[in-house]
């Protein structure tokens, strides 16, 4: 174990000492990305303290202007994948300052856009992401750190993308982090309320069954909460219930 222990810190250390200055080749800074990733996921919670001084120098490597604002969507979504496990191993203290963690969320958020393609070079890494930020409850830190924009975001990318060959984490995840975020707040608005109601539209029931189930099964969670909500926003957007599942009418009318 000792043996292992000083193996890790020292991946970590020449990781951090590599990322200061990253490779030009997309391909092998990625490549070296994947190796900071597994790195990070083989650190223990427990032991975060006997590798503060590698863990501090790879999150500073990490958070580096010339990473955090690199334009390519792998690089992206390795950068979130890392970011992560290393928001799981310093929890639950966030790695950065306020600023730079609305930075972090916003690479996170953004790795979930296209989850229904398998076929995806990170694909399994999108679904570890979305399993911590469901298992550390960060979309509570997101609402202190008022990042409306991105929950909204978060939230049209689970409906949009969810799909039946999914693992069934992937829903249970989604559906964790939605009803949290819903619980949570002080005020829901009609911006966030929408993308739930247009799930469960009736339509759906053939185009995108999983989505329509995902949706209700928000909206049962969530019931005594948005009921009002739900009325202001039926009312203000002037729909139907009958295009909707029974669901919407359910809660609606409280039933």
């Amino acid at each position: 174990m000792a043996s292992f222990n000083k193996e890790l810190e020292k991946e970590l250390l020449q990781a951090a000492n590599s990322l200061l200055y990253p490779p030009s080749s997309l391909n092998n800074l990625l490549r070296l990305l994947c190796q900071v990733g597994s790195c990070l996921s083989r650190v223990e919670q427990s032991r975060a303290e006997s590798k503060k001084k590698e863990l501090s120098s790879l999150s500073k490597a990490l958070i580096a202007d010339e990473l955090i604002n690199n334009s390519d969507v792998d690089v992206k979504v390795a950068l979130a994948y890392c970011f992560s496990e290393l928001t799981r191993i310093t929890a639950p203290n966030a790695p950065y300052d306020d600023h730079q963690m609305k930075e972090v969320f916003g690479l996170i958020v953004s790795s979930f856009e296209i989850l229904y393609d398998k076929s995806s070079r990170w694909y399994q890494e999108k679904i570890l992401i979305l399993e911590l930020v469901a298992k550390l409850r960060l979309c509570v830190l997101m609402l202190d750190l008022e990042c409306d924009d991105l929950i909204l975001e978060m939230f049209q990318h689970f409906l949009e993308t969810i799909r039946e060959h999914h693992p069934e984490t992937v829903f249970s995840s989604m559906k964790s982090i939605m009803v949290l975020v819903l619980d949570e707040s002080d005020d829901i608005s009609l911006d966030l309320l929408s993308p739930i109601i247009d799930s469960v539209k009736k339509d759906n029931e053939v185009s995108v069954p999983i989505a329509l189930k995902l949706g209700e099964s928000v909206l049962q969670s969530c019931a005594t909460k948005l009921k009002p909500y739900l009325r202001l926003a039926v009312n203000e957007l002037g729909i139907s219930l009958d295009d909707y599942s029974d669901v919407l009418a359910s809660v609606y009318n409280n039933r």
